[in-house]
């Protein structure tokens, strides 16, 4: 059996260590501690488990393989380098996970609407497609700009009977999607349950996103105990909000032989305005309900963000990140647009895999790293998504930078 994990947080307050909270107008404050109570009571609840936990297998197709890449083994003259293979779930990517669990939830608690923002579109896709399952209504808001470079996974959620509400305010991404789906919660939360995608925003939802999201790492630590015969020495994954790294992290923290990188998108280089990287060029404010790291300027002003990739376009990350990185127990680098592209070609050459241009910041990472690892050392890089979304985003990235 798995070690129990320790306790990073939160607290009764939604606090990890200095970060997290519940920093949302009066009016959420109601349904925020219901969702508490709700979620708390669900939790113990075997039934709830079992009913989550029939899904998992059953319609997303848990678990997923921890595979073993034999020629990027090869490629990087490395550690063996393994493969958690979220990209195999039903929709795509690993947002599924979360997405069931509350959609489970809301179910629970009544609600017959669901909402959520999406960047890369595979949190709404999830969304839409648990909502389909269980007969909701789903609303999906989704940043203009993201809706243009995703538009494969606009269709999809469209196809599964979701309305999608393009946003045209700011910047156009992430996070004003966000700033949508919380105005639309506040409107209608009697009966809309919002689906929030990754571990950050106010409490509960940080921790209630890592709780189904750690399915990732219990599987691979179990995984890997018995494919290698051992711990890994390191696990790498991509950081956005948070949600997949986080899943594979949570399970291992107590192993502290375990070393965990989380990969930031650097996008242009670390500038203002042409990255995404908040342990980079950010610092500690408050975005959204939660107390973080995140970009702004001296005046408190949100700043613009850049990333190849859509669901690393955000200006914050989740609280217990940011925790997690003051108590060094976890190591957050960053890479750039080219090397994340660079990565998505040699992945899919040396593996035949394409991943998420999100993965592909993690994959990239691996390759810069090579050196810093012995032949006996074992690695598992989180393969949170799959290409597909991503590949028309290479091609005009390519056309672009190769002229």
């Amino acid at each position: 059996m798995p070690n129990k994990p320790i306790t990073t947080g939160p607290d009764r307050r939604g606090y990890y260590g200095p970060y997290g909270g519940m920093y949302v107008p009066e009016t959420l404050m109601a349904p925020l501690l219901e969702l508490t109570d709700q979620y708390g009571q669900a939790r113990r609840d075997p039934a709830f488990r079992r009913a989550l936990n029939g899904y998992l297998r059953d319609f997303v197709g848990r678990p997923t393989p921890l595979y073993f890449a034999e020629r990027m083994t090869r490629e990087l003259g490395c550690a063996g380098v393994y493969l958690k293979r979220e990209d195999l779930c039903h929709t795509g990517a690993h947002k599924i996970n979360n997405s069931l669990g509350q959609a489970l939830l809301a179910q629970r608690m009544g609600k017959h609407r669901v909402i959520a923002e999406t960047g890369a579109g595979q949190h709404g896709v999830a969304t839409a497609t648990v909502a389909a399952m269980f007969g909701m209504e789903c609303v999906i808001y989704m940043g203009a700009v993201d809706m243009e470079r995703q538009a494969l996974n606009v269709f999809r959620m469209r196809s599964l009977g979701a309305q999608v509400v393009p946003v045209t305010a700011g910047q156009q991404t992430l996070k004003e999607a966000i700033s949508e789906a919380m105005r639309d919660w506040v409107t209608n939360v009697r009966t809309t349950h919002y689906i929030l995608g990754s571990a950050l925003g106010a409490h509960p939802y940080p921790r209630i996103v890592r709780d189904f999201q750690s399915v990732i790492g219990r599987e691979a630590r179990r995984q890997i105990k018995r494919q290698a015969g051992r711990l890994p020495t390191a696990l790498v994954a991509c950081v956005g909000g948070g949600s997949n790294s986080i899943g594979l992290f949570y399970p291992f923290i107590r192993d502290a032989q375990v070393q965990m990188i989380g990969v930031e998108a650097g996008g242009r280089g670390i500038r203002k305005g042409q990255h995404a990287a908040r342990f980079a060029g950010g610092k500690v404010g408050i975005l959204q309900g939660t107390k973080t790291f995140l970009l702004q300027d001296r005046h408190g002003q949100i700043e613009l963000t850049h990333s190849v990739s859509a669901g690393l376009d955000y200006a914050a990350i989740g609280p217990e990140h940011s925790w997690l990185r003051d108590l060094g127990r976890v190591e957050y680098a960053h890479v750039t647009d080219r090397e994340a592209v660079e990565a998505f070609d040699a992945l899919g050459r040396w593996e035949g895999i394409l991943p998420a241009l999100e993965t592909a910041h993690a994959f990239a990472w691996c390759v810069q790293q090579a050196d810093r690892w012995q032949r006996d050392d074992v690695l598992v890089l989180n393969c949170s998504g799959r290409g597909d979304k991503d590949v028309q985003q290479v091609a005009a990235w390519k056309q672009e930078h190769t002229r």
